[in-house]
Parts: structure tokens; C-alpha cells; sequence
């Protein structure tokens, strides 16, 4: 009979158990690059995205993705929030059926965070890949959008809407925020990494910056300023060496001066000045008008108070010239009080938990920055735009809850290290 009596045998059979299960991660990591790939090409739903992260749900909690303490929170805190929708769904009394697809959708949502979650947290390396497949995307579909505003070839006025940009999105008003994580993540590499790389990523940084410009998104305008200066004041906070942050402070003033000099280059277009005229007014017509944007909120709010249950899931539109407009007020009609207060507690709670594990030394520490970053820029947008149905949202809120879950093994880990000596 064979055993495994010495060292070396034991060593070779190590192997040949892992060798399986190395393969399956390599394959899974592949496989959750190509679905948030998918994530930048949403011209129609169900779109491919939906499809493959579906399926990779199913089957990695199949073979037994595990979800530990803190994701279980995020979980439950998701669930919470879509059973407030269910709710909402018993006040309704026409296309009760469009409204049970919207929840449904809710859903999917939900639990792809949970999934991008403890996928993170299984292996912190994922989220290298993660963020470059979500860089690759969002170069595409910013150049989609880019030849479509140009009229580059024919046809390619699909990628455009009302004259603005939109890439493979739907929306402008998605396709501009959706750019501003991939371009933090290589305005960080271009302050953090060596010189020699920076060429490359600038050129993909000037791509997603035309992008989000050309998409004339004001919400989209705001979130890239206010993100790029967050990174800067992150790092600078972080990093003692004092060359670093001269180094951090004379590129990000020479990458303000570039985009001021293309900025003004812009505007010898007469379509891009005539168009950036008319979106960089504070408030336009449909904003401050009568049932406008900022009137609609007010009514909406002081309706809700009257139903604790919402009202339905895309009932608000039916009854006003437009939807919500107010990710708050949109948690409220269609989650009811129930799923609100849930809503807004685990985006209070996110942004915690985030912010006291920004400036740790530790290998996910740029991705959740980054996130992080994102993600408020998210909630102050979200005032003046519905956002929780964005998949992006959610990827978001995965990568930060996932680095949580990292942060709260890796104190595990040490203490019982600490422990042992």
C-alpha cells in the first residue's frame, strides 16, 4: 500500500488537493473580472451583465461561498430594505406586475453587492482585477460615447442622447458617474506609481474625463472634481514622506492646468459651448419650474408622511410630470418608511465604517478610498438624482463592505497572533 510516510510526500500531495481549488479561484477571479467588464454596456435590460453576475451568484454560493459576521450585516441590511419594497407592491392597483419587476431587480441588486462582498473578502487580490476590468470598460464605452458625439461613423449617434454622450448606457446621467471610479483609480496610479507608467495611464485618464465632459452631466461634473480633490487630500494625509507629496502636489497641479487648457479648447466648439451654456445653469427650467424638480420633492415628501407602506415602485411619475429625482424621496415612495430608514442607515453606516479604515496601511487601501470616495459622491448626488438602482452603486458598496470584512479578519488574525507570543 502506498502511504505518504515522508516530508516530500505530503508536500506533493498538498499540491496535487490545491491544485483544484487554485484553478476554480483563478477561473472564479476570471469570471468576476468579465461580469464587472459587462457592467459598462447596459443599452437594454436584462443586459449581459445581469445575466453573468446572476449565474456566478448562484453558482458560488452553490459550491459554498462562504459570508461571514460583517457581510451577513450587509445582507441582512439589503434584505431589509427590498422587504420594504414588497411592502410598497401591496399599495398599488395598476401594472402591479412592472412594479414586482422593478423589486425584482431590487433583489438581483442587493445581492450582487453581497456577492462582490465576500468575493472581496475571500481574496483581497480581486480587487486588482476588479478595478481593471472596470478601467477597460470604461475607456470602451467613453469612446462609444465619444464617437457618437462626434458623429465618428455612421450610426454612431446611438451612443448619444439629446446631444450628450452616454456610451453603451441608457442614460447620460448614469454613464457620467459611472466613469468617475476608473479614472480615480488611474489618477492614483499616476500620483502613487512610477513616472514611467504615467503616460499610458493619463491617456486613459484623458479618455474617461472627456467622457464624463462630454456627457454634460452636472451630477457627473461635481462628482469628478470632488472625487479627484478627495484623492489628493487622502494621499496627502497618508503618505509622511514629504518628496511624495511634492510629488502628488506639482502633478495634480499640472494635471488642473492640462484640463483647464483642454477645457478651453472645448469651448471653441460652438455645439460644445452653446450645450455647456445651457447645462452649467444652477437651476434649469425643469428644475425650479412649476411641478419642477425641487417642487416635486417637496410635494413628494410631505405625500409620504400620509404612507408609511410608499406608494409602489414607478407610481410617482404617474402621478407627477417626472420620477423622483431624490434617491431619498425614491426610498420612501417605493420602499416605504420601512426600507428608508433602512436605506439611509446603511449609507450612514458605509461611510463610517469606511472612513475609520481609510488610512490604514494595508493592500486594499487605495481600492477602498477610492470606493469610498465614490460613494459619497454618490450620496450627495443622490439629492438631486434616483441612484439605487445603479449597478455600479452596488459594486460600490460591495468593494467597501468587502474591505470591512478584510480589516475585521485581518484584526482577527493579529490579535491571535499577538496572542500565541
Amino acid at each position: 500500500m502506498t502511504t505518504f510516510d515522508t516530508h516530500s510526500d505530503l508536500i506533493a500531495g498538498r499540491r496535487v488537493l490545491n491544485a483544484p481549488v487554485s484553478a476554480m479561484r483563478i477561473i472564479g477571479t476570471a469570471a468576476l473580472a468579465f461580469g464587472v467588464f459587462l457592467s459598462g454596456f447596459v443599452i437594454s435590460e436584462p443586459a449581459p451583465y445581469e445575466l453573468v453576475i446572476a449565474g456566478q451568484v448562484a453558482v458560488w454560493f452553490l459550491i459554498g461561498l462562504s459570508l461571514s459576521r460583517t457581510v451577513g450585516i450587509l445582507l441582512a441590511l439589503l434584505i431589509t430594505f427590498n422587504v420594504g419594497g414588497m411592502l410598497s407592491l401591496t399599495q398599488m392597483v395598476e401594472d402591479v406586475g412592472g412594479g414586482a419587476i422593478y423589486i425584482a431587480v431590487s433583489v438581483f441588486l442587493a445581492l450582487s453587492a453581497v456577492f462582490y462582498a465576500a468575493m472581496i473578502e475571500a481574496d483581497h487580490r480581486r480587487l486588482k482585477v476588479m478595478f481593471q476590468a472596470w478601467v477597460i470598460a470604461a475607456i470602451l464605452t467613453s469612446l462609444l460615447g465619444i464617437a457618437g458625439y462626434f458623429h465618428l461613423f455612421p450610426g454612431a449617434e446611438v451612443f448619444t442622447r439629446y446631444d450628450r454622450a452616454k456610451g453603451a448606457f441608457q442614460d447620460s446621467n448614469v454613464f457620467g458617474p459611472y466613469l468617475i471610479a476608473p479614472a480615480l483609480y488611474l489618477l492614483h496610479g499616476i500620483l502613487a506609481q512610477k513616472l514611467s507608467t504615467a503616460p499610458l495611464r493619463a491617456a486613459g485618464l484623458l479618455v474617461l474625463t472627456l467622457g464624463i465632459f462630454l456627457s454634460f452631466s452636472r451630477a457627473a461634473w461635481a462628482l469628478f472634481l470632488f472625487g479627484a480633490v478627495m484623492m489628493v487630500i487622502i494621499m496627502l494625509l497618508k503618505e509622511r514622506s514629504g518628496a511624495f507629496r511634492l510629488k502628488i502636489l506639482l502633478l495634480s497641479l499640472a494635471a488642473a492646468v492640462l484640463l483647464v487648457v483642454a477645457f478651453v479648447l472645448a469651448l471653441q466648439s460652438e455645439q460644445i459651448s452653446n450645450l455647456l451654456s445651457s447645462r452649467t445653469k444652477l437651476v434649469q427650467d425643469y428644475d425650479g419650474g412649476h411641478l419642477g424638480r425641487f417642487e416635486r420633492h417637496r410635494i413628494g415628501f410631505l405625500m409620504m408622511m400620509e404612507k408609511p407602506l410608499g406608494i409602489g415602485p414607478l407610481v410617482f411619475s404617474t402621478i407627477f410630470p417626472e420620477d423622483e429625482h431624490n434617491v431619498w424621496l425614491k426610498s420612501l415612495t417605493t420602499y416605504g418608511w420601512l426600507g428608508a430608514v433602512t436605506y439611509v442607515g446603511m449609507v450612514i453606516s458605509t461611510i463610517v465604517m469606511g472612513f475609520n479604515r481609510l488610512l490604514r496601511d494595508r493592500p486594499w487601501q487605495p481600492y477602498l478610498a477610492i470606493a469610498w470616495i465614490v460613494l459619497c459622491g454618490h450620496a450627495l448626488i443622490g439629492n438631486v438624482i434616483d441612484t439605487e438602482h445603479w449597478r455600479h452603486f452596488y459594486l460600490l458598496l460591495g468593494i467597501i463592505w468587502g474591505c470591512v470584512a478584510l480589516e475585521y479578519r485581518h484584526g482577527r488574525q493579529t490579535r491571535a497572533a499577538r496572542a500565541k507570543h
